[in-house]
């Protein structure tokens, strides 16, 4: 239903159901016949979503252990993995007693926010490594749900799943704070972290001071078409930041200016900032930002973007049991991994040398395949015994 773009579970008997469809479903599954879209809705209300996202982290873990990520490390050590809350459902009236409620001229929401990491690299991936469902312990809480709180879960058992792995997390604005730098020098994990010029009053003050005074932190660099891009990078290590619990944390600061041709002709420039704790060079400012500070953005694009616009409907509700919905979510962030190592494994560049358009047209492909072509024992025992090689194509 995902990798078909589909849409909603109702589709999967209109156009998955046919006869060569269900032989091959028999053949790779061993089941009887091809499940109907409302029996896949009952059935994941009995299930347990903890072992959907264990099913996730494996797959995200499978890439790591056999190096096909490697490439993709910063300075060769730290996974980039962005943090980032998005919408998943909304309702008109209470979905169940976990909503989140929000109340505008009048009219309340009911909604279910999730809060994601994902493993960005830069030639485009964007990897669900965990999930933190955003959501009320009961109705009528004393306080609601948040996205801090649920980064401090997600953040614990990230740990726990992944004890040895060296992450760079990458943050927005909203995680500038001490229990964030605290809890990544718990867990050893090193961080870009957004920050704003209204965040954090005392650490920007003294940055501008600094940074008037150490020329020698600045560095320009010219990029894109003709070198029209013009980026210009100061940074100040060492500022004192003390916590409001009396923590004292030792931070750099890193600005990058880039000004570029707009569209109307005129120059527009803008201003990018972040926080962390390694320790800024001439060497590492410019990898820091390109593949560490601008990789955020790709969860937003890359990730959430795509699966509520690119076919997968992140927004539609394809079931209103608590449950249910939850199992269906970790099977979306699967079928989206299959899509983008398919689409950037060299596996389709051998079949189609011109390429298959979008990713629209490769749903399509996808569906009449499963829909009509043929598919024996001969062609699975093939699959399964013998060797290939995949690379991501570079092209």
């Amino acid at each position: 239903m995902y990798l078909c773009h589909l849409g909603s579970r109702r589709r999967i008997g209109t156009l998955l159901r046919g006869a060569k469809s269900t032989h091959k479903f028999e053949l790779l599954f061993g089941a009887e016949s091809f499940p109907h879209g409302d029996t896949l809705g009952k059935l994941f209300r009995r299930l347990d979503p903890d072992q959907f996202q264990e099913v996730v982290c494996g797959l995200a873990e499978t890439l790591i252990r056999r190096k096909v990520l490697y490439p993709s490390r910063l300075f060769d050590r730290y996974f980039v993995v962005a943090v980032d809350g998005t919408g998943h459902l909304y309702f008109q009236d209470r979905h169940c007693p976990h909503c989140l409620t929000q109340t505008q001229q009048g009219q309340t929401l009911y909604s279910h926010p999730v809060l994601e990491a994902k493993l960005v690299t830069p030639n485009g991936l964007a990897i669900s490594l965990m999930t933190e469902f955003i959501e009320n312990p009961k109705e009528n809480a004393p306080k609601q749900d948040c996205e801090l709180a649920a980064f401090y879960r997600l953040a614990r058992r990230l740990k726990q799943r992944f004890p040895r792995l060296p992450l760079l997390l990458t943050l927005d604005g909203l995680f500038a704070g001490g229990p964030t730098f605290q809890l990544c020098q718990q867990y050893h994990w090193a961080f870009l972290v957004v920050l704003k010029d209204s965040d954090l009053p005392s650490v920007n003050t003294e940055f501008e001071s600094l940074a008037k005074l150490q020329t020698e932190n600045q560095l320009r660099l010219r990029t894109g078409k003709d070198g029209t891009i013009h980026q210009r990078y100061r940074w100040v290590d060492e500022l004192c930041y003390l916590d409001s619990e009396n923590r004292e944390h030792l931070l750099s600061v890193l600005e990058c200016r880039e000004t570029k041709p707009g569209k109307n002709g005129k120059e527009t420039t803008t201003k990018f900032k972040w926080i962390t704790k390694l320790k800024l060079t001439r060497a590492n400012v410019i990898p820091l930002a390109e593949n560490g500070g601008r990789m955020r953005w790709k969860i937003e694009n890359q990730g959430f973007n795509t699966q509520k616009n690119g076919g997968y409907e992140l927004e539609h509700a394809y079931s209103r049991n608590p449950n249910s919905v939850k199992i269906f979510y970790f099977l979306l962030q699967i079928a989206h991994l299959v899509e983008q190592l398919l689409a950037k494994g060299s596996l389709l560049k051998k079949l189609f040398p011109k390429g298959v358009g979008s990713l629209k047209d490769l749903a399509l492909l996808l569906l009449e395949a499963w829909r009509t072509a043929p598919f024996s024992p001969a062609d699975l025992w093939n699959l399964q015994t013998t060797p290939i090689q995949i690379r991501f194509d570079t092209s």
